[in-house]
């Protein structure tokens, strides 16, 4: 018996205890049925030694309800397995066919096998109530299967929800942390300029310049799409910050078609750009370089080209998954819009960026 747990367990994929309620059904039908034949024969003594035997038992319940179970097995298989993603309504119409095919091999195979036994079973007219109980038995297994794998289903499905939900919750509380950030750092910075001793007016115009930057930065937090005149605005922030860090050896030039100021771009796609062309171009080179940025209109969309005149790069594979801010910018252009990061030489050194936006 354990044996056949075993390899029901690892062949239909179903747990020990289904197994053993599989199992304990027919079992307990099995039983039923021979004490209530047993009963109907009231109980007497001189058939209590054929009752209480092996081969009573196999001709009074024990037979019946082995071969019923075997021949549910595939019955089983094909409706909750090999059809499971088959809609509920064709798996019932299915029975239709499956039913009358049950009874009928039942009533073969068990009339075969009694009689090769020599054992009883109904005769002439009488058969016909072998016929209506082992429908009725079939209808009764199959139902109680369907609504076991339904409520199976629907367990499975609000745990899933409920994983969804503590997900959607934590990703919340972590967007609502990641924005604490830039506000307590905003407000800091804010203080910090206030309380700054007259004549460090550069001093105090970086700290307003990078308390701009965490401002947008909060924003972007919380906006899907900004003006592209504000995405230009940060970036040129940001790189008035290197420029105080680099003076003269960092130039900058942007060109930006006036009439697309306000077409809408997602926020923080050309900060990551403009850094990676100060970090890895012009801060190796000893005399510096020039960062150039344009932005005009494309086949409808809008193509934005970053190029810097540092030393460039030969393998330009290594650009995306390695860095944070690059390999982020790429997979949100993949996702929105379809596009990606074309990463090409300057002539005659440097490396040009360009993405297209729409």
């Amino acid at each position: 018996m354990f044996s056949k747990l075993k390899y029901l367990k690892r062949k239909f994929n179903v747990s020990t205890k289904e197994a053993v309620l599989y199992f304990g059904f027919f079992a307990f039908f099995a039983l039923f049925y021979y004490t209530t034949l047993w009963f109907n024969r009231g109980g007497r003594a001189e058939a209590n030694n054929f009752y209480f035997s092996v081969k009573g038992f196999l001709n009074w319940g024990g037979i019946d309800y082995i071969l019923k179970m075997l021949l549910s097995i595939p019955v089983w298989w094909l409706m909750f397995r090999k059809l499971r993603h088959v809609s509920l309504f064709k798996r019932l119409l299915l029975h239709f066919i499956t039913l009358p095919l049950f009874v009928f091999t039942w009533i073969k195979l068990y009339y075969f096998i009694t009689e090769s036994l020599r054992m009883y079973h109904l005769v002439k007219f009488a058969r016909i109530w072998d016929v209506y109980i082992t429908a009725l038995f079939y209808v009764l297994e199959f139902g109680i299967l369907h609504a076991y794998v339904y409520f199976k289903q629907n367990q499975e499905k609000l745990e899933v929800e409920a994983q969804l939900r503590e997900a959607a919750l934590k990703s919340e509380l972590s967007s609502l942390k990641a924005q604490l950030n830039p506000h307590f750092l905003y407000n800091v910075f804010n203080t910090i300029n206030a309380s700054l001793p007259p004549g460090l007016e550069k001093t105090r115009q970086m700290i307003a310049e990078l308390s701009d930057l965490f401002r947008y930065q909060l924003r972007a937090s919380k906006s899907e799409l900004v003006p592209l005149k504000d995405e230009l605005e940060f970036t040129l922030k940001y790189l008035d910050l290197e420029k105080a860090r680099y003076a003269e050896r960092l130039q900058i030039d942007v060109q930006a078609d006036e009439e697309l100021m306000d077409e809408l771009i997602p926020p923080m796609l050309l900060q990551p750009i403009a850094e990676n062309a100060v970090k890895h171009g012009i801060s190796t080179q000893i005399n510096g370089g020039k960062i150039t940025i344009q932005v005009k209109r494309k086949a409808g969309q809008i193509e934005f080209c970053v190029t810097d005149t540092g030393k460039g790069i030969k393998d330009k594979s290594q650009l995306i998954g390695k860095g944070i801010g690059l390999t982020n910018t790429e997979l949100r252009l993949n996702k929105m819009y379809h596009t990606s990061l074309n990463f090409t030489d300057t002539i005659p050194h440097g490396l040009t960026v360009n993405f297209l936006v729409g």
